[in-house]
């Protein structure tokens, strides 16, 4: 941000970055304890979707845990939480067969029983109603992209991007500088691998003595199911192909709505073969029987990825820093094999709003927030995390054949004895370094979409409802531009395009020799470039506000 610039400042006393369950689930919490004790606390929601829920993608299965606590009476208020789980399967794949593993070998934790199938998106829409009602600030479009900071280096804000700048970098006619909006408290609620939650890591170093954090890639479709072929209620996850021993993930489909299915991908991005392309996994996928069954006859209508954080327990950072704090996915609370982390994001949400709420009665500001460490030390989040935590190391270490058994033991004493033999493992390196080069890999060949279960990348991205104001500076940042021809092509065949699953990463050939292309304009704020590159020479930073995905019933 040019220091030239003049800006206007709006002062709050808590400014949340973020409307997705964690950062609507703080702002909620604010405004009911001030209602409750007579006070007013003044709370703002930034929101760089075009509207809440835009950029909001998850499977998702909905534990109801935290909306049992933060609003008792969801049912009565309309909640879009519709379709409980009534039949829960889990399967193991070959490349033409499956076997069903029986439920009562599961841990008890697995279990999905008891929640609900869910849009995600839908539900943020609805918290976001809840919200507004209460007196919160709700600004979608409007992306925080720089940090504002005090005197002795406390957070004091954010500023949200600058409008109508060209991609040269002048100021269009319809140029408008972004805003400081200032708070006494400022929560980071980005979800994934946020822009500014990576700048607060490294210049806190909220990482130290932490493991390294994890990161998967979901590939999601949402479905209208053919007359007959929909189950409502059904959960089912599957692992095995066509993953290979050494590549984690697996399938997820969730029917609920009317006729609709939610059906998706996740590959850990720990994978080490360059030439895997978690888009391309994911529509061969769709073809194995126990899945095209379901979709045979149906219509694929909306499409989208996004990054999931994977790293659990090891990885959770230091939550809080002068002025601030991490809630939800900004500081990675899924539980990796319930594939959950919703209502792990709404409890952090709301306990660090208790924490900044007993601040500011004490008349504090732009301190450290300690109780809202601890209360997370000592909540269900911290247990539901722990018990879990050598899940991810196993799989990956061991692979899907040795790893997965011994995962699978290791959740059932941590359920019955509350220990574990193998104590706390770590993850060992980044995502990004453990892409072996291309020389020691064999290339994929994957076979071409037939239209009709499996489909192109950019169809998928003409499905996904994104959009992005063509003259604007490219919001996918190359430290060296050199280093993709130079660097990851020769040695890697520049995974890029293969990692990305909206195309916007090209290698395009021509006389003079080999060029790198990016198509910024097909972004859908996944973020797995900025994870995987192998180089870390990509920096996703937001681009002008409201653009990105829609992602309707996601």
């Amino acid at each position: 941000m040019s220091e030239a610039v003049q800006r206007e400042s709006m002062e709050y006393d808590v400014v949340i970055v973020g409307g997705g369950p964690a950062g609507l689930s703080a702002a909620i919490r604010l405004k009911q304890l001030a209602a409750e004790q007579g006070r007013e606390v003044s709370v703002c929601l930034l929101e760089k979707g075009s509207e809440i829920g835009a950029h909001i993608l998850s499977g998702a299965v909905i534990d109801p845990i935290a909306i049992n606590e933060l609003i008792p009476d969801w049912k009565e208020k309309g909640a879009p939480l519709d379709t409980p789980v009534t039949d829960d399967r889990f399967y193991f794949l070959g490349e033409a067969g499956s076997i069903r593993l029986p439920n009562f070998a599961m841990p008890p934790l697995m279990s999905n029983h008891g929640n609900y199938i869910v849009s995600l998106s839908n539900v943020c829409k609805w918290l976001a109603t809840q919200a507004e009602a209460l007196g919160v600030e709700i600004y979608p479009g409007f992306a925080a992209a720089d940090i504002v900071y005090g005197e002795k280096g406390e957070v004091l804000g954010v500023t949200t991007g600058d409008m109508g700048v060209a991609k040269d970098g002048h100021h269009k006619p319809e140029y408008t500088p972004g805003m400081n909006l200032l708070g006494k408290y400022t929560l980071f609620a980005e979800g994934a691998r946020g822009s500014l939650t990576k700048r607060l890591l490294a210049k806190f170093n909220l990482q130290d003595g932490k493991d390294y954090p994890k990161f998967g890639i979901g590939v999601k479709e949402l479905w209208e199911l053919a007359p007959g072929k929909h189950k409502p209620g059904l959960v089912m996850h599957t692992f095995g192909w066509p993953l290979t021993n050494d590549t984690g993930g697996g399938t997820f489909m969730y029917h609920w709505g009317e006729n609709l299915c939610s059906i998706g991908f996740v590959i850990h991005l720990n994978y080490s073969n360059p030439y895997i392309s978690p888009f391309d996994e994911f529509q061969r996928m769709k073809h194995h029987p126990i899945v095209a069954d379901y979709l045979e006859g149906g219509k694929r209508i909306v499409y989208g990825a996004r990054a999931i954080t994977e790293g659990g327990f090891q990885s959770v950072p230091k939550l809080v820093f002068p002025g601030g704090a991490l809630v939800g996915c900004a500081a990675g609370f899924v539980n990796v094999p319930r594939i959950k982390g919703s209502h792990n994001a709404m409890k952090t949400g709301m306990m660090a709003a208790e924490a900044a709420f007993a601040a500011l009665g004490d008349g504090r500001s732009h301190d450290t927030l300690d109780s809202y460490e601890t209360a997370y030390e000592t909540s269900h989040v911290y247990k539901d995390l722990k018990r879990v935590r050598n899940v991810k190391p196993l799989w990956s270490k061991l692979g899907l054949y040795v790893g997965i058994p011994l995962a699978a033991l290791d959740m059932w004493t941590n359920q019955l004895f509350g220990f574990s033999f193998f104590g706390t493992l770590k993850h060992g390196k980044p995502d990004y370094a453990t892409l072996k080069k291309a020389k020691d890999c064999k290339p994929i060949a994957y076979p071409k979409p037939d239209g009709k279960l499996s489909f192109d990348k950019l169809s998928s991205v003409f499905l996904s409802n994104t959009n992005h104001e063509e003259d604007q500076p490219v919001h996918l940042q190359l430290k060296d531009p050199s280093v993709p021809i130079r660097v990851n092509l020769p040695e890697y065949d520049e995974p890029a395009q293969r990692y990305c699953p909206a195309g916007v990463y090209e290698v395009v050939q021509e006389e003079s020799g080999p060029r790198f292309q990016i198509n910024a304009q097909n972004c859908v704020h996944c973020k797995t470039c900025d994870i995987k590159d192998p180089s870390q020479n990509i920096n996703w930073v937001t681009p002008e506000g409201g653009g990105g995905p829609n992602y309707p019933n996601m």
